[in-house]
């Protein structure tokens, strides 16, 4: 990378981001692995809150872990109380991509009984300073200049996040809808000849990958799945293959699917029994051949026959595919929307 690298001289090198300081909050200090409890307690608390229909698995946070690109006594800050309850916690993690640009995440909540106070700011102070430090080490070691993107997520009802993103310069950039649609009868979708859809199966995965890789490679804000990230996904306790679906060609080439997940904390939530349909896509040379619809209808006939009662997706609204239209003619309504907002330096 040239000395001239405009994120690398915007960003320079400002060492480690100087821990917070608030007077409600005794310690502030990165994670480890025994603070995974610690972690997903205060988001099981902010779930409550800022998105009561659905909650953050602690498996989700635990597998954070496990992921080679992801190192927590850096990525990620706890603020305890002076009882040594946790308070506050917020992560900000670099994807391993270096294909297309340097894109980091942000995520973090403050346990509802302790907002109201600044200590929001506060984290997502340090969290902005360590994501510009992962993006000026990151440039440091590439050999071609990449642009870089800053991103965080709100519920739409969450204004209180998008008020504080925007003090840091994150603008709004897309929006997403979650769609419920409540079991019924299942459209009938016409095959094309040559094709077949079948149950996904573990010997699947790395094809599955390619497919997923493929066929979001012109999605907003997507970027490659990692076989490390991919595996966690589809070898969680909550990736369900027996409502996954698969539509493969003659050679057995994976070429769409619609793949589910099932966490059944979000039942409590909801009040009824539901099924996540966590990816849907057809590969970029297969497209508009009806195989969408196919692939979906086949697995929402799956969770149907498993006496499930919802099946919830999230959709991009302005999606390249138009697959808000396409869910809304399979019975999927909208029910709540969210915000990505992004700052790019």
């Amino acid at each position: 990378m040239s000395e001239d690298s405009t994120v690398g001289t915007r960003f320079g090198d400002h060492g480690e981001p100087v821990s917070p300081q608030h007077p409600d909050v005794a310690l502030w200090r990165t994670a480890t692995r025994d603070d995974i409890d610690a972690i997903h307690g205060v988001f099981a608390a902010a779930d409550a809150v800022d998105h009561p229909s659905w909650v953050t698995p602690r498996e989700e946070v635990a597998d954070t872990f496990d992921l080679p690109h992801i190192d927590h006594t850096r990525d990620t800050l706890i603020g305890f109380a002076e009882d040594g309850t946790a308070v506050a916690a917020g992560s900000s993690f670099l994807h391993p991509s270096r294909d297309e640009k340097f894109s980091v995440h942000l995520a973090g909540s403050v346990h509802p009984a302790w907002r109201r106070r600044g200590i929001g700011r506060e984290l997502f102070a340090w969290q902005n300073a360590r994501a510009e430090q992962q993006v000026a080490e990151a440039a440091a070691e590439a050999t071609v200049e990449l642009p870089a993107e800053l991103k965080t997520y709100a519920e739409a009802i969450n204004v209180g996040h998008q008020a504080l993103a925007a003090s840091f310069g994150f603008t709004p950039e897309r929006w997403f809808a979650t769609m419920v649609r409540q079991r019924s009868a299942v459209p009938d979708v016409t095959k094309p000849d040559g094709v077949e859809v079948v149950a996904y199966s573990s010997d699947r995965e790395d094809d599955a990958r390619t497919a997923r890789n493929d066929a979001f490679r012109d999605h907003w804000g997507s970027l490659p799945s990692t076989p490390q990230g991919w595996g966690k996904f589809v070898g969680s306790e909550f990736f369900r293959g027996d409502l996954s679906r698969l539509v493969v060609d003659a050679d057995g080439r994976i070429i769409a699917f619609c793949l589910v997940t099932v966490n059944h904390d979000d039942w409590e939530a909801r009040g009824r029994s539901n099924a996540y349909i966590d990816l849907i896509g057809v590969v970029r040379d297969r497209r508009r051949e009806g195989l969408a619809p196919l692939v979906i209808s086949h697995a929402l006939r799956a969770i149907a026959d498993a006496d499930i009662d919802e099946a919830i997706l999230d959709v991009d609204t302005e999606s390249p595919t138009g697959a808000n239209t396409l869910y809304s003619g399979l019975g999927f309504v909208a029910e709540e929307r969210s915000v990505a907002l992004v700052r790019r330096p």
